[in-house]
């Protein structure tokens, strides 16, 4: 049996006390290990990126932002209860995991809170009727009850909180802390973690040393939250998650290639967003790709 398709083949200890609940000021002074053979590394710091990349190499930069998706509140019957949205749907209908999820039957309303002393709209309480059960994920069906000319995405200002990771429990930076600095496209509920570490300062030094750059979206979803949980890893269903590779960006990569240079995909969002799109493609390569994919890349994928 391939043992690079156990599970089990994948354990390994990290102790609590290694994982950061702050991120490092500036960002780009994290540790980075540069794995430069099969059999050495180095450790570095992140910003030593300019001394490993080459002029002709393009980075290749998830731009999604992660939306405020996480919302508290209380039944009617007074339980609290947390949500965290997933995906809207139409007729102001989200796809949203629930907590505590045994008591979310179909007919439950929610009132939600308002986070701290941010004004809401007047007179406008927010609040949802659980509709459906959705078996793929183990979620709620949630129906809103909006203000007219009002969408959900307006109002999560005043009510929803920045869905941190789960590993990440003591933790009391800004928010923005949990963003790229080139995040713009709205729409994940977790960050793409790889990007978090560059500064304007450090992209401005890799542009001017020749080192490109270029952006797709991938909106990272509930995947990021659920463990595989398969021992045989290829018997795991991953979760959809919507990805763009615009035409501007084919364009790059297939020049960068020609030239000889290197595609740099920062982080495993940015890279499943180029196999997507490739794999989407019936032509033999990449091309521009607007929709969703449930690629699982593991030993063997070529």
């Amino acid at each position: 049996m391939n043992q690079d398709f156990l599970l089990s083949s994948y354990n390994y200890e990290l102790p609590q006390t290694l994982i950061a609940q702050t991120p490092a000021v500036p960002r780009d002074s994290s540790r980075l290990l540069i794995v430069d053979s099969p059999i050495s590394c180095i450790h570095g710091t992140f910003r030593d990126l300019t001394n490993w990349l080459k002029p002709g190499d393009l980075l290749v930069l998830n731009d999604t932002r992660v939306i405020p998706a996480r919302l508290y509140g209380h039944k009617t019957t007074g339980s609290q209860v947390e949500i965290l949205l997933l995906e809207e749907q139409l007729n102001n209908r989200w796809l949203a995991l629930v907590k505590p999820g045994k008591r979310f039957t179909m007919g439950t309303k929610i009132v939600f809170d308002p986070v701290g002393d941010r004004p809401t709209p007047s007179n406008f309480q927010l609040q949802a009727t659980v509709v459906e059960q959705d078996e793929r994920t183990g979620g709620r069906i949630l129906q809103f009850e909006l203000p007219q000319g009002k969408s959900l995405w307006q109002l999560l200002e005043f009510y929803g909180r920045l869905p941190l990771p789960p590993y990440i429990t003591d933790s009391s930076s800004a928010d923005d802390r949990y963003q790229t600095v080139y995040a713009a496209q709205p729409g994940a509920i977790a960050a793409p973690t790889a990007g978090l570490h560059f500064t304007p300062e450090l992209l401005t030094e890799l542009q001017q040393r020749g080192i490109e750059q270029t952006y797709i979206t991938l909106h990272v979803g509930i995947g990021t939250f659920r463990p595989v949980e398969e021992e045989q890893i290829v018997n795991h269903t991953m979760h959809q998650e919507w990805i763009e590779v615009s035409e501007a960006t084919v364009t790059k990569v297939l020049a960068a290639k020609a030239k000889g240079g290197r595609i740099i995909a920062v982080g495993t969002t940015a890279t499943r967003a180029l196999e997507g799109a490739a794999q989407a493609s019936s032509a033999k390569g990449i091309q521009a790709f607007r929709g969703k994919t449930d690629l699982f890349i593991y030993p063997g994928y070529q």
